[in-house]
C-alpha cells in the first residue's frame, strides 16, 4: 500500500496532483519558467477526469479565462511566475472584489523586469500582498517541501473556496523543481471544502447578499441569473454610487479574511522554547534555516525557527509573541528585505531584528544563517 501510494514528485508535480485532489476541473493559463510544468501537468490529467485545459494567448487571457471557469462552476487553477504574476494583477484584484474563487500559483523567480528565469528568488512577497490596486483581501500560503506544496495546494482551495476568494501559493524555483518522495492521499485522507451554494429560489437569490460574510455563490448556468462587474455593487452584482453600500461591501470583503486570521494562519515552530536567536524565513531558504538550526543547537548556540505557512495574512500575533522571547529575530530571504521590515514592525521594539538577504540568483546556505546567528547570539 504505502509503495503504491509514494511517488517521487517534482515541486509543480506536487502542485498539480493537489489541485487535482481539491477537486480543481479547470485550468488556463501561459508557460512561463519555473511554473510550465504545472500547466503542462494538468494539460495531461484534466482531460481525463472530464475538466478542461485551454492555453491562453497570454497571461492576463489565462486568469481571465480561469475566472470564468469559476464562475461557471469549477474549482479552477492558473501559474505563473513573477513577470507573469505582475501581468495577472488586474484580474486578481477584479476577483477580490467580484469574490471569485480561484488559486493562483506562482513559482518565483529573480528579478526585476524578466530578471532571471532559472533562478530561484522570493521576489514577489510583497507583490502577493500590495500588486493590485486599492484595499483588498489577501491569502498567500508558502510551502517549504514537495510534500508540503500538495498539501497546501490543497489548503489553498479550501481557503479560497470558503471565503471566496482568489489564494496564491507561492514558492521559488528551488522548490518547483525539486523532487522528494510524496506520499500521495486517498480519497478522504486530506478534507476537502466546496463552495457554499444557494438553497433559494433563484428569483431570490444575490450573489453578494451582505447578510452572509460570505454569501453563497451559484454556478452560471443552473438557473440562477446575476451579473458579476469590478465596479462597487449592490447584493444583485449591478454597480452602485451609493457610498454606504461600497463602505459596507469593501469592509465585508476585508473582513472575511481579517475575522478569520485564526483559522488561516498556520506556522511550524522548532527549537523556540528556550531560543536566544529565532530566525523567522519561509520556502527553501527555510530548509537552510532548519539544517542551521540542529547544527547552531549542536554547538550550544539556543537557536529556533519560526516558519510561518501562510505568509499572508501576516503573522503578527506568533512574531510579537516570538519577540517578547528572544534577544534577536534574523530574517534570511532571497530579495531585499520584503519580511524583514513586516517582522521588525511586528516586533515593536521588544527584540532586535537583523536581516540576510541574497539577490544573485543562488540560494541562502546553512553556513550563511549560522555565521549571522553567532554574530548576534
Amino acid at each position: 500500500m504505502a509503495d503504491r501510494k509514494k511517488r517521487l514528485l517534482q515541486g509543480n508535480e506536487a502542485c498539480v496532483e493537489g489541485a487535482i485532489y481539491a477537486g480543481c476541473r479547470f485550468y488556463a493559463g501561459y508557460p512561463i519558467t519555473p511554473s510550465t510544468e504545472v500547466a503542462e501537468g494538468m494539460s495531461v490529467r484534466l482531460p481525463k477526469l472530464g475538466g478542461k485545459f485551454i492555453q491562453m494567448e497570454d497571461e492576463i487571457g489565462g486568469i481571465a479565462a480561469a475566472l470564468g471557469g469559476s464562475l461557471a462552476g469549477l474549482k479552477s487553477l492558473t501559474a505563473t511566475s513573477g513577470p507573469g504574476f505582475s501581468l495577472k494583477q488586474e484580474c486578481i484584484g477584479y476577483a477580490c472584489l467580484a469574490e471569485i474563487p480561484l488559486v493562483i500559483v506562482n513559482v518565483m523567480r529573480g528579478g526585476p523586469s524578466t530578471g532571471y528565469p532559472t533562478g530561484p528568488s522570493q521576489s514577489d512577497i510583497m507583490q502577493a500582498k500590495w500588486g493590485t490596486h486599492g484595499d483588498h483581501p489577501v491569502i498567500a500560503v508558502t510551502p517549504s517541501t514537495v510534500p508540503e506544496i500538495l498539501s497546501e495546494t490543497i489548503r489553498a482551495f479550501n481557503l479560497s473556496e470558503k471565503y471566496r476568494t482568489p489564494v496564491i501559493v507561492l514558492y521559488d524555483e528551488i522548490l518547483g523543481h525539486m523532487r522528494e518522495p510524496v506520499e500521495l492521499p486517498e480519497k478522504g485522507d486530506i478534507e476537502v471544502i466546496d463552495r457554499a451554494k444557494p438553497e433559494c429560489k433563484p428569483e431570490e437569490y444575490f450573489p453578494y447578499d451582505d447578510r452572509f460574510l460570505v454569501a453563497p455563490l451559484a454556478p452560471f448556468g443552473e438557473g440562477y441569473r446575476f451579473h458579476v462587474t469590478g465596479l462597487n455593487h449592490k447584493q444583485d452584482g449591478f454597480p452602485t454610487n451609493d457610498s454606504k453600500v461600497i463602505d459596507r461591501n469593501n469592509r465585508r470583503i476585508m473582513e472575511k479574511v481579517d475575522l478569520n486570521r485564526e483559522e488561516i494562519w498556520k506556522n511550524e515552530e522548532t527549537m523556540l522554547e528556550d531560543a536566544e536567536v529565532a530566525i523567522f524565513t519561509v520556502g527553501s531558504t527555510a530548509r537552510s534555516a532548519r539544517f542551521a538550526v540542529n547544527e547552531l543547537r549542536k554547538a550550544g548556540v539556543k537557536a529556533g525557527l519560526l516558519r510561518p505557512l501562510t505568509i499572508w495574512p501576516f503573522p503578527d500575533r506568533a512574531v510579537a509573541e516570538l519577540a517578547k522571547k528572544v534577544k534577536t529575530i534574523i530574517v534570511p530571504e532571497m530579495n531585499l528585505g520584503q519580511m524583514y521590515h513586516e517582522v521588525e514592525r511586528c516586533a515593536k521594539g521588544n527584540c532586535a531584528v537583523e536581516g540576510l538577504f541574497r539577490v544573485d540568483g543562488e540560494p541562502i546556505t546553512p553556513a550563511q544563517i549560522m555565521q549571522t546567528v553567532k554574530k548576534y547570539s
